[in-house]
Order: structure tokens, then C-alpha cells, then sequence
């Protein structure tokens, strides 16, 4: 008996083609815009952690300032400066920390023959590499071995490179840093790089071998990343660790700054999740004027097909069986314009590629753009809030149907 019904649920969609066409094309582009929307939110937040990943995502900074509280008998104003003793103590105190660098940095005039040019130098230790994601384009990044031999050995960034080689080999070469050579043993790739930034400019050496442009016995900051540790305890173990050792209160946040790109990338999380939420939103509503469509077919449908109804009931049908006639019926155009829907998004996410964010704004900042991801689990969200969306609308119906009276039905014209 089931099974004649859907078939003349079938045969019912084939009767009114144009309109049964319609509607499946409302519900498929109901579908196509959720997927779409809640793909463009998805692509959005991958920008976002892409960037963050390019400037290095785990990394925490701690920089000192001056306190702002009197602290054990110390007047506020007191400049906070850090010495290799703090680095020893933040490598015990904080758990799983995976690398730590110094660094201190300076504006000096870095010379390749006649080409002279004013560049950041920075003096980090080799660890920094992976703490702020600095990946190779040719040779190698400092390693242990120069930094206990106080090695001049320079590492360059890519616009320093072309401004003081222009086009030339770098690598083997000497440059002059405020009159010091050091020899160039590695290139680094392109950063992204706002056009007010200078990242792609800087030249780094060994911690060890700053001593020959400054005094570095104090550090300007301290960098480390950490795993598995929650970063609310990590910035408050930092802070109270930093205050025994320097006498000021581990609530002074003016005493000394961290930064942790976790944290801000949560943030950044939160903006997501609300964006995520409102286009899901605003999809469901567009898929729900599908809905509306496919009610409202389905309400014609029952009316021109009140006398058949009314046959069927009189030859036995229950209130069950019209239900699911015309349940059925709605499922199918819904199910249809799903799979129309959702080949289509696909084919759209394919066709646009990427949708400029952040290059607009950063050189080499291709992976901070948009890339409409269709996600297995978009798919499945989106198929779900049409399921909702095709019951909602053909249930109504299928309920008025199964309603009828019978001896009304048969008498209807």
C-alpha cells in the first residue's frame, strides 16, 4: 500500500512538472546559499588562524616596562629590564615551554658595496625560527653552534636581500652591519607585510654577536612558546614569577607587557563564532522562503486533488496513508533541490577560488585571503536545517490532506 502511494506521489510531481521543477530549484538555491554562507564563514576563520600561523600562532612575547604601583619599599616608575637570569627562570617556572629566544633589536646601516641601506638588525637565539614561523628560502637560520661562538652570521629577509644584492647571490656573501662584517648564510621567504612594515626588511644575527652594535646584557623581550597550558595560568605565571624576581605586584600590567597570540586569536574566535552564527542565520531564512514555496505548492496540491483524495479514502486509504502520500511528496522535491543545491555550491566554491581579505591590505599575504571551504560538516548542517525546513513545510499539508472528509472530498468539483 506504501509503495503505491509514493508511486502516485511520483506520479502526481510528474503531472505538474513546470511547477514540481519550481520549487525543487527555490529549495536548491535555499540550499546553495546555506552552504555557501556558512563556507564563506568557515573560509573567513581559516584566513584569520592562517595569518596568525604566519607570524607565529603559539608565540608569547614578554617585554618589560615601568611600574605604575608601589611595590616592597620600590616608588612606582621603575623600569623593568631583563637580564639571561629571567630567561633561566621562565624556562623553569613555565611548564611546556618548547623554545625561548632572547631578542633585542636596533636600527642600523647595513652595507653590501656601495648599496647601503638602514635595516632592523635583530639578535634572537636560534629558537626563534619556530617561535615566529620563519621558514627558509635558501641555507639555513642560526644555530647553537653560532651562538656559542659569538659567529657573525647574518640572516636576511627577502626585501633586504633584493635591496642590497639586487638580484645577485647572497648566500657566502658579506655584508656590513654599522661597519662589522658578517656573512650571510641564509635567505628567508616573504612575510606578509603591510605597506607600513618593515618584516621583510629586518636582518637577523646571533644573540650573542649583537654585543658588536649594542650593549645587550639587558633584553628588550623574551619569547617562548607552550603547549597543553591553559594561557590565562600562563600569563599569570609569568607575571607573579617576574614580580618576585623584580620586586613589583604581579597586578601592575604596566610593570610588564606579554603578548600572546593565542589569546588574541580566541578573541578573534568569538568575532568568528557570531559571524558563523548570523550567516547560518540569514541562509535559514532563505531556505525558509524555499520552504514557503514548497508549502504552498503543496496547499494547491491538496486542493486540486481533493476528489482523488476522497476516492482513495473511499477505497480504504487511512488518514497514515494520505499523510505520507503527500509527506512523501514534499520529501522528494526537498531531497532533490538538496542534491541540486549542494552540487551547486560546489561548483560556485570551485568557479570564485578565493576572495581577497587580507592581500588587499598585506604583500605575500595570499593565504590571509578567503577560500569558500565546503566543509563535509557544512554539508551535513546545512542538510539538516533543510530536513527541518522540508518536514516543516510539507507537514501542514499532508496533515489538511489526511483532514479531508470523505464524502466533502467526493463531492468536491
Amino acid at each position: 500500500m506504501t509503495q503505491d502511494l509514493l508511486h502516485e506521489a511520483y506520479g502526481a510531481m510528474r503531472h505538474d512538472l513546470r511547477k514540481t521543477v519550481l520549487t525543487m530549484l527555490g529549495m536548491a538555491w535555499g540550499i546553495a546559499t546555506v552552504v555557501l554562507l556558512l563556507a564563506y564563514g568557515n573560509g573567513f576563520g581559516q584566513a584569520i588562524v592562517n595569518i596568525f600561523e604566519a607570524f607565529g600562532a603559539n608565540g608569547v612575547g614578554v617585554y618589560g616596562g615601568r611600574t605604575s604601583e608601589q611595590a616592597g619599599g620600590n616608588k612606582a616608575g621603575v623600569a623593568i629590564r631583563f637580564t639571561d637570569d629571567d630567561v633561566e627562570l621562565l624556562r623553569n617556572v613555565v611548564p611546556l615551554v618548547r623554545h625561548m629566544s632572547r631578542e633585542s633589536d636596533k636600527e642600523c646601516t647595513v652595507q653590501n658595496g656601495p648599496r647601503s641601506f638602514t635595516f632592523p638588525v635583530y639578535g634572537v637565539d636560534p629558537p626563534m625560527q619556530s617561535i615566529w614561523n620563519l621558514e627558509m628560502e635558501s641555507g639555513r637560520f642560526l644555530n647553537e653552534e653560532d651562538t656559542r661562538s659569538h659567529g657573525h652570521y647574518a640572516v636576511i629577509s627577502s626585501e633586504a636581500k633584493d635591496k642590497l644584492f639586487s638580484g645577485m647571490p647572497a648566500l657566502g656573501q658579506e655584508i656590513r652591519i654599522n661597519g662589522v662584517s658578517f656573512q650571510v648564510i641564509g635567505e628567508l621567504q616573504p612575510r606578509m607585510q603591510e605597506s607600513d612594515s618593515d618584516i621583510n626588511r629586518v636582518v637577523y644575527i646571533p644573540y650573542s654577536s649583537l654585543d658588536v652594535l649594542l650593549d645587550n646584557h639587558y633584553i628588550q623581550g623574551i619569547w617562548l612558546d607552550s603547549i597543553g597550558l591553559d594561557h590565562d595560568k600562563l600569563d599569570t605565571t609569568i607575571r607573579e614569577s617576574l614580580a618576585v624576581a623584580h620586586s613589583f605586584k604581579p597586578d601592575d600590567h604596566r610593570a610588564v607587557f606579554v603578548f600572546d597570540a593565542q589569546k588574541q586569536l580566541a578573541q578573534f574566535g568569538i568575532i568568528i563564532l557570531g559571524l558563523k552564527i548570523l550567516l547560518g542565520f540569514i541562509g535559514t531564512v532563505t531556505l525558509g522562503i524555499g520552504g514557503i514555496g514548497l508549502m504552498n505548492i503543496m496547499l494547491v496540491s491538496v486542493t486540486q486533488r481533493t476528489r482523488e483524495i476522497g476516492v482513495e479514502k473511499a477505497l480504504g486509504a487511512r488518514k497514515r496513508d494520505i499523510l505520507i502520500q503527500f509527506l512523501a511528496e514534499a520529501l522528494v522535491i526537498t531531497a532533490v533541490g538538496g542534491v541540486l543545491g549542494v552540487v551547486l555550491s560546489y561548483v560556485v566554491s570551485f568557479s570564485v577560488g578565493k576572495l581577497t581579505l587580507y592581500s588587499a591590505l598585506a604583500s605575500h599575504a595570499e593565504a590571509g585571503d578567503i577560500h569558500l571551504i565546503v566543509a563535509p560538516r557544512i554539508v551535513f548542517i546545512a542538510t539538516s536545517i533543510l530536513g527541518f525546513v522540508g518536514i516543516a513545510s510539507g507537514m501542514f499539508p499532508a496533515v489538511r490532506a489526511a483532514n479531508l472528509d470523505p464524502i466533502e472530498a467526493l463531492r468536491y468539483e
